[in-house]
């Protein structure tokens, strides 16, 4: 497998981003300003992920997508561990990331890569989003936020 960044001519993997964002309008404004990265597997793109920074120090990883066929291969960790050597090869001494309440596989996912919880915004995909959310027969109304020192 290989990641790399998303030229800029090629179009955004959008069928994976939306897996993990099913707002087409919230993809493309984080991919206007942010770093995309794509996991190839002979020439197919089977993952991404997105980076933007915070500020000097942090990063987040806004959307980290796999293709569904490749679900349990560990391409999700490998994307994060990639995204952590990209945010450190930048400076960073931070990175952060945030998922839904009722996001409860990527909840454990986030964890078991070395993440810690450090907030809750309440209310985000209610505020953010047009049409309500449903996951594991929960209503995703609150964003939970990790962060990980990568100093």
């Amino acid at each position: 497998m290989k990641i790399r960044k998303l030229l800029h001519y090629e179009a955004p993997p959008l069928n994976l981003l939306l897996l993990a964002d099913p707002s087409q309008e919230q993809v493309e404004k984080y991919i206007a300003n942010g770093e995309c990265r794509v996991a190839e597997v002979e020439g197919e793109i089977v993952g991404t992920y997105v980076l933007i920074r915070l500020n000097d120090k942090t990063m987040e990883i806004i959307n980290v997508a796999v293709d569904v066929r490749m679900h349990g291969c560990g391409i999700g960790k490998k994307l994060i561990s990639h995204a952590i050597q990209t945010a450190k090869a930048l400076g960073c001494k931070s990175l952060e990331v945030g998922t839904g309440n009722s996001s409860i596989d990527q909840l454990a996912f986030y964890q078991k890569c070395g993440f810690r919880m450090d907030g809750i915004i309440k209310d985000f995909f209610i505020d953010h989003y047009g049409e309500d959310i449903f996951e594991n027969d929960i209503q995703c109304r609150d964003m939970v936020r990790f962060s990980m020192d990568i100093s």
